[in-house]
């Protein structure tokens, strides 16, 4: 009744409301459902556990217990007892497990042994995880406590009593303070493994198998193979001869192989075996009916055949047909083996087996027998000539194969000699026939020489009234020699008589870039040592007069007859002029207004520019003031607009040396000059274009690419040089001499 019920919170003090979270090893884990209410009483219902800890706190900072207990688990030996029903051999079975505890997360896995034709799927019975209680407490799961020597636990319904622990768990279980007792014979005997283990004491096989153990052979002589040097002698027959074998014998299993050398173009067919690997028996008789040969001998059968019947082995082996087999002892150098019928004789053997047979038969090897036929010469394969059909290349390729092939080409040399920017690897030499007839000695030929696939192309410029069609004179491929291969960059120098396809030609001349390259990669012909060597051994000292010696010059023609008159047929018109450019002093060519008008013309014709009124109205409208003169720069620019055909060195050039009275340019005189025929048909020394100009910034601002180095006509020799050097050669040469002769 209201006034009579007692207050629940007299004399309590305590009114606080517990933490959810706590830690544990190191770790903040909720913790709040093992607390109770409001000022520690319990909830209605509420089963706080008992905190009570196993294993004592340590000193020092704790470590998580994944860390402290890594790869620690606790091994305990248990069995449980199944019931069996409906069978009269065996009321119950005992199954024998390990439980293991893992002290890192308090997870529990248990095993059991396998056994031999239980017929149950043994293995993992309980995967690891944590395990609950059984009720009443299966709100709390099982921790160290409940694992100990002599302890039943029950794991899903099923009672395992634990026997026994390893060291490791009963060292640990005793540091931790828990009294482990001794290992006691608790496991009841199983009745079933009981039984079954007196029925197979007193089984006995009627005959036990003859065991021919051959493992060890196969262990000690795996991958050791015998190699004997064999012939089979087959003449007697009809369009037989004598065969080379080669016999393998393999110490493994004691079996062998024949392998048959077939030689190239021997007109037999190449087959995989001579005899596939197996034992060979020594004597061959007639083949044997199926059963005859068998593991075991039957006496006799009482009964059916099949279920039921009866029979007796001959353990004597009565009937049995025994083999003998090759085996390494029979196989020597000289004897004879019957292959199944076939007289193979041992020649000789290799390295290998002559070792094996020292070392386990202490025999050395005897002296082989001559078997190998002579060799029979090689027939030398015969090319017929070119017959200019196509390329010497693709002709031969018929010859060598059935089936023609293209010749292949050598790409890294195409790529390292093919034209990279202005380095273009092709040399050009000018030449012309060595012929008497007289139409034919005035005809000119530009013979150019690819580096990159070692090919000769001809051409023949344009002659004007000749009456001979210019052009293409050989197609561009490789030249063979009259004396055999193709012809190489050396093969070609001033002087050399060469022949493409039946043709003599002469070369008389090279470009500048010819002379540069022999003289950079030492062609023999431009080889500066080598030349001057033979002219040290063929111009006497007597020849070397004091003018000569004293003259600071000597025209070019007259150093070329010197040199012509001592060596004579040893060196080349090449050789010659390599001497020439190295002592040579140059004198520049002058560039003048008639020089430069003469090479405009030759331009002009030669790109049939024929646009002298559009020329002419151009600079026409640059004059303003209705003049004739115009500024050179005016000059210049109408030039550009109206697409004169030349360089930007020979337009300046020609700007440069048009004469300018009062430093303008008559444009129309100008442009008559360049229309003018009067002049064409002279020859034009050659000059490259970087000579032609000046650098002029005063009025126009043009430059010219002056930079370039390049070989100018040589005038005059710097003979001095030349004789001292020739001098000092001698002098290396006889201090070398007196040297190398020993002193009396």
């Amino acid at each position: 009744m209201p006034g009579n019920a007692t207050n629940s919170k007299l004399g309590v003090d305590r009114f606080h409301k517990p933490h959810a979270f706590d830690v544990r090893n190191g770790v903040s884990v909720f913790v709040g459902e093992e607390k109770a209410g409001i000022g520690g009483l319990p909830l209605p219902g509420q089963k706080i556990p008992v905190k009570s800890k196993m294993v004592p706190n340590g000193a020092g900072q704790p470590a998580p217990s994944w860390v402290a207990y890594d790869r620690q688990v606790l091994r305990f030996t248990a069995f449980f007892q199944e019931a069996v029903h409906e069978k009269r051999e065996e009321k119950y079975r005992i199954r024998k497990c390990t439980i293991l505890y893992y002290l890192e997360d308090d997870s529990i896995q248990v095993n059991e042994a396998c056994q031999e034709n239980s017929g149950i799927p043994q293995g993992t019975l309980i995967r690891r995880h944590r395990i609950t209680k059984p009720a009443p407490q299966d709100d709390a799961f099982y921790d160290l406590d409940a694992f100990n020597v002599g302890n039943e636990v029950t794991l899903y319904s099923r009672r395992f009593t634990i026997t026994d622990c390893d060291a490791f768990t009963r060292n640990y279980l005793t540091k931790a303070g828990t009294k482990v007792p001794a290992a006691e014979e608790l496991e009841p005997a199983d009745p079933y493994f009981e039984h079954r283990k007196k029925e197979a004491a007193t089984m006995q096989p009627h005959r036990p198998y003859e065991k021919c153990d051959t493992l060890k052979q196969f262990l000690e002589n795996d991958r050791k193979v015998l190699r004997f040097y064999c012939i089979w002698d087959n003449s007697a027959e009809m369009f037989g001869d004598v065969r080379e074998l080669v016999l393998h014998y393999f110490l493994a299993d004691d079996t062998m192989e024949i392998r048959e050398v077939v030689r190239a173009n021997s007109g037999r067919d190449a087959a995989p075996k001579f005899l596939r690997r197996s034992k060979v028996p020594k004597e061959v008789g007639a083949l044997h009916k199926p059963g005859e040969i068998t593991e075991r001998t039957v006496l006799n059968v009482f009964g059916p055949m099949g279920h039921g019947g009866r029979y007796i082995l001959d353990s004597l082996k009565t009937g049995a047909v025994q083999k003998q087999f090759y085996t390494d002892a029979d196989l020597t150098i000289g004897a004879k083996v019957n292959v199944w019928g076939r007289e193979v004789t041992i020649c000789d053997m290799d390295e290998f087996t002559e070792h094996h047979f020292k070392s386990k038969f202490s025999v050395d090897k005897s002296h082989p027998i001559h078997y190998k036929a002579g060799e029979v010469a090689a027939i030398e394969r015969e090319i017929p000539p070119y017959n200019g059909w196509g390329s010497e290349e693709d002709s031969r390729a018929n010859c060598i194969k059935l089936i023609a092939q293209a010749p292949k080409r050598d790409f890294s040399k195409f790529m390292q000699k093919d034209r990279q920017g202005l380095d273009s690897h092709v040399l050009r030499y000018m030449a012309r026939l060595d012929t008497n007839r007289p139409i034919d000695m005035d005809r000119t030929f530009i013979v150019s020489f690819f580096l990159s696939d070692d090919t000769i192309s001809v051409f023949e410029p344009e002659k004007r009234n000749s009456g001979i069609v210019h052009g293409k004179f050989i197609e561009r491929s490789k030249q063979a020699k009259p004396t055999g291969g193709y012809y190489q960059a050396e093969d070609l120098y001033m002087g050399a008589v060469v022949t493409f396809r039946s043709h003599n030609f002469i070369i008389t001349d090279a470009d500048e870039y010819v002379m540069n390259y022999a003289e950079k990669h030492q062609f023999p012909e431009a080889d500066l040592d080598r030349i001057m060597s033979v002219i040290c051994d063929n111009v006497p000292e007597a020849s070397l007069t004091g003018e000569v010696r004293e003259a600071e010059a000597m025209a070019y023609d007259n150093f070329i007859e010197f040199l012509e008159s001592h060596c004579h047929m040893k060196l080349s018109q090449h050789a010659m002029l390599v001497v020439a450019r190295h002592y040579a002093n140059p004198a520049p060519l002058k560039v003048t207004w008639e020089f430069v008008l003469k090479l405009t013309r030759e331009k002009l014709r030669m790109s049939n520019f024929d646009r002298y009124d559009e020329l002419l109205q151009a600079l026409s409208q640059a004059e303003s003031t209705n003049d004739v003169e115009l500024d050179p720069g005016d000059v210049y620019r109408a030039c550009i607009a109206v697409g004169l055909p030349l360089t930007n060195d020979q337009l300046t050039a020609l700007v440069q040396k048009v004469p300018k009275p009062n430093g303008r340019v008559d444009f129309k005189h100008f442009v008559n000059e360049l229309q003018s025929r009067s002049g064409i048909e002279e020859d034009v020394t050659f000059m490259p274009d970087s000579n032609l100009t000046q650098p002029d910034t005063n009025r126009s601002g043009w430059f010219g690419l002056h930079n370039h180095e390049h070989k100018h006509h040589i005038t005059d020799i710097n003979v001095k040089a030349f004789c001292g050097d020739l001098v000092s050669m001698r002098r290396a040469r006889s201090q070398t001499e007196t040297r190398s002769t020993p002193s009396a």
